[in-house]
């Protein structure tokens, strides 16, 4: 229900052309690609001490897309932290991660959350 009211202000607030939502969508499908990407490769990485880079890299790919991009990036990440908080997962660990995430989102660099020795892959 929530999403639905939030995809009809979009909607509203981008116009009824159909150009600006179709933008915004897509941007939005790109951001949650480059998310789930970030998160692939922050798995097959299994690298110690490197959630908040991903976290960071998936957040600021997202959002270089554009509004829509932010968007998707700003709501798999809440819904993501609200998952965790829920299930007991450390609360200072959450607020480390969204603050990864904000970041990212800002547009700063997300190699100030790099580990050293992570391949250059990632």
């Amino acid at each position: 229900m929530k999403l639905s009211v939030v995809l009809l202000v979009c909607l509203l607030v981008l116009g009824a052309d159909g150009q600006g939502w179709l933008s915004f969508m897509r941007e939005a499908g790109q951001g949650t690609r480059d998310m789930w990407r970030a998160y692939s490769d922050m798995r097959e990485a299994n690298f110690k001490n490197s959630d908040k880079y991903f976290h960071a890299r998936g957040n600021y790919d997202a959002a270089r897309r554009g509004p829509g991009g932010a968007w998707a990036a700003k709501v798999i990440s809440d819904t993501r932290e609200g998952i965790q908080g829920f299930l007991g997962h450390g609360a200072e660990d959450t607020a480390a991660d969204q603050f990864a995430n904000r970041w990212g989102r800002s547009g700063k660099d997300p190699n100030h959350f790099r580990p050293q020795g992570l391949p250059r892959k990632y």
